[in-house]
C-alpha cells in the first residue's frame, strides 16, 4: 500500500486483488475502520482515508472546503490505486467519497461507490446540519448528540468535550459550507446502506441519489440507527464483499454502461 499520509491500512499476508478506500464520518478517524479488514480477508485490502488536519495528519492546515478535500483524496487515490476499488464513506464520509468519486469518474480502476448513512448530496447541507454548525460548547455537544456515535462520557464531561470534539466541530463547519453543484451521472454504480431507524435520513433523502449514477440505485437496510454498524460491522461488510466478489465474476459497472449505449 502507498506510504501517502492519506492513508492507513493494516499490513495484510498477501496482496489483496481489490482496494476498498473507506471515508470516515464527521470527527471519526480513519483508523476506525481497520478492524474491518478481518471480516474481508482475503478479498480487499481496506484503506482508511485521513484528511489533513485529522488523525495523524492534525498539525497540517485543514482544507478550506469540501471540494478542496475531495480534490486532494482523488489525487492521492489515483496515484495509489493499482486494482480495482471502491470507495465507502459515512454520513459527512459519503458526501466526501461521491465529491471524490467525481474526480475520479474517468479512472479505469474504479468500480464503484457506497454511500452509508447520507442523504443525497443535492439535498445537502441539511436545515439540522446548518444549524448545529453555528453553536458552540455544550449547546453544540447537545445538538450533535442527535445524531448519536458520542459515547455518554463525553456528553457528561466538557473536558472531554474540549479534548475530542474539534475535529467534529470543524467537520460540520465543513459539511454546513457544502455546495452541490449539477454534474453528469457517474459511471458506476452506487450502493446505499442505512440504519432504519436512522431519524436523519430516511427513504425521502435517499431517494435523490438516483441522480448520480447511470444505473439503477441498490437498496441496503439494517437495524439500527444513524451508526448501525456500531455494534456489528455486518451489514457494511458483507455488502463490501458481495459488491467485491460480484465485480470479480462479471464486467464492471462502466463496462456494462458501454455495451448498453
Amino acid at each position: 500500500m502507498s506510504d501517502s499520509p492519506w492513508f492507513v491500512s493494516r499490513p495484510t499476508s498477501s496482496r489483496a486483488p481489490y482496494l476498498v478506500y473507506c471515508f470516515p464520518h464527521a470527527g471519526g478517524n480513519a483508523r476506525s475502520f481497520l478492524s474491518w479488514q478481518q471480516h474481508l480477508e482475503a478479498d480487499a485490502e481496506l484503506v482508511g482515508v485521513c484528511a489533513p488536519g485529522r488523525g495523524l495528519r492534525l498539525d497540517e492546515p485543514s482544507p478550506a472546503g469540501i471540494a478542496e478535500l475531495a480534490e486532494g483524496a482523488a489525487r492521492a487515490v489515483a496515484a495509489a490505486a493499482d486494482r480495482p476499488f471502491l470507495l465507502f464513506g459515512h454520513s459527512f464520509g459519503a458526501v466526501l467519497a461521491f465529491e471524490t468519486a467525481r474526480r475520479l469518474r474517468e479512472h479505469p480502476l474504479l468500480r464503484h461507490l457506497v454511500a452509508s448513512g447520507c442523504a443525497a448530496p443535492r439535498l445537502l447541507p441539511s436545515e439540522r446540519v446548518r444549524q448545529t454548525a453555528k453553536l458552540r460548547g455544550q449547546e453544540f455537544t447537545e445538538a450533535v448528540a442527535f445524531f448519536g456515535g458520542l459515547p455518554p462520557e463525553v456528553l457528561a464531561e466538557p473536558e472531554l468535550q474540549d479534548l475530542l470534539l474539534p475535529g467534529l466541530r470543524a467537520d460540520f463547519h465543513l459539511v454546513s459550507g457544502y455546495r452541490y453543484q449539477p454534474d453528469e451521472p457517474l459511471p458506476i454504480g452506487i450502493s446505499l446502506v442505512n440504519g432504519r431507524e436512522d431519524p436523519h435520513v430516511g427513504p425521502a433523502e435517499l431517494r435523490h441519489w438516483e441522480h448520480e449514477s447511470v444505473l439503477p440505485l441498490r437498496y441496503h437496510w439494517a437495524d439500527g440507527g444513524h451508526f448501525y454498524f456500531g455494534p456489528d460491522p455486518a451489514p457494511a461488510v458483507d455488502l463490501l464483499r458481495s459488491l467485491i466478489r460480484a465485480d470479480s465474476s462479471a464486467p464492471s459497472a462502466r463496462e456494462e454502461h458501454v455495451e448498453l449505449i
